[in-house]
């Protein structure tokens, strides 16, 4: 599986009574694709995934691979318990997804060794292609990241943790393992703030939560940072940077300003789920603010 340019990670949305709203998610992955990102990452963390059940999880990713429609891969989020991240991982194979993004098990802490038992137990038990997500619970020694990388189906780890002294040791460690045919990414919340920081050890490729809300933002960044255009600083300094100290303030913000930014644009996609909480009517207008000062340096004003 080939991944490349950005990453998409769609909201869930819900309607007015807290349901599972299907069409409006085929709206937001179609306007998503239109603008081209290299994959569609569908009931992940920023789709919410921890405050979906089975049975919604099954219905985003049916809706996520009808809407891409075989132009870019489709990774599903599953994870949680044993149990259930097998479930979700055979629900995602069986509905045509491309891949499986394996979140960390949840509240409990394991020893290295129980770190790759976790996910020797979900890639034996489902053929799929499986990208590790190192954050939370799971935190990964660079031997340990060899032992992960070398299980059947591991093609990936995405990284949320930020630690670049380990994550120097672990692309080395894996490359000098497996060569360069294993993928790494980084997937930090606001990702592009540290898109230098991780290019210079060899993982240019990330995540952006703020395709999901303002792609034209999000692709002219990705095009200038990698033609040396000095508008990438500039929207650092007038998008980037008052995005991620608005998201500061509050945990969960990471997913509920995004979910907040796809409103402000114009599509129904209700609010978050417990235990996040949305944004105050001020902290909104913050946002929107910070959404045209983007636009705005986008469109050359």
């Amino acid at each position: 599986m080939q991944l490349d340019g950005i990453l998409f990670f769609p909201v869930t949305p819900f309607d007015a009574e807290g349901r599972l709203n299907e069409d409006a998610l085929d709206r937001h992955i179609g306007a998503g694709l239109e603008h081209g990102p290299g994959g569609v990452f569908a009931a992940c963390g920023t789709g919410e995934v921890h405050a979906l059940s089975n049975d919604e999880h099954a219905r985003c990713v049916r809706r996520a691979v009808a809407a891409a429609g075989g132009r870019v891969p489709v990774v599903a989020g599953a994870g949680g318990s044993v149990g259930t991240a097998i479930e979700q991982a055979a629900a995602a194979r069986d509905l045509g997804a491309d891949a499986v993004l394996l979140l960390p098990p949840y509240l409990v802490a394991g020893p290295q060794g129980g770190l790759v038992d976790y996910v020797r137990a979900v890639t034996s038990a489902v053929p799929i292609p499986v990208i590790v997500y190192q954050r939370g619970s799971m935190v990964l020694s660079p031997a340990t990241a060899v032992s992960v990388a070398g299980l059947p189906g591991v093609v990936g780890i995405k990284d949320g943790v930020g630690d670049l002294d380990r994550m120097a040791r672990i692309v080395a460690a894996v490359r000098a393992d497996r060569g360069d045919d294993f993928t790494f990414f980084n997937g930090l919340p606001t990702a592009e703030i540290t898109v230098p920081a991780y290019s210079a050890i060899g993982v240019p490729l990330y995540s952006s939560a703020a395709f999901a809300f303002v792609p034209e933002v999000a692709g002219a960044f990705h095009r200038a940072f990698h033609a040396g255009d000095p508008l990438a600083e500039t929207l650092l300094d007038v998008f980037y940077r008052p995005l991620v100290a608005l998201r500061d303030r509050t945990p969960g913000y990471a997913v509920s300003l995004v979910k907040a930014g796809v409103r402000l644009r114009g599509e129904e996609v209700g609010g978050v789920r417990p235990p996040f909480t949305d944004p105050s009517a001020a902290e909104v207008d913050e946002l929107a603010a910070i959404i045209d000062a983007g636009l705005t340096a986008v469109k050359g004003g």
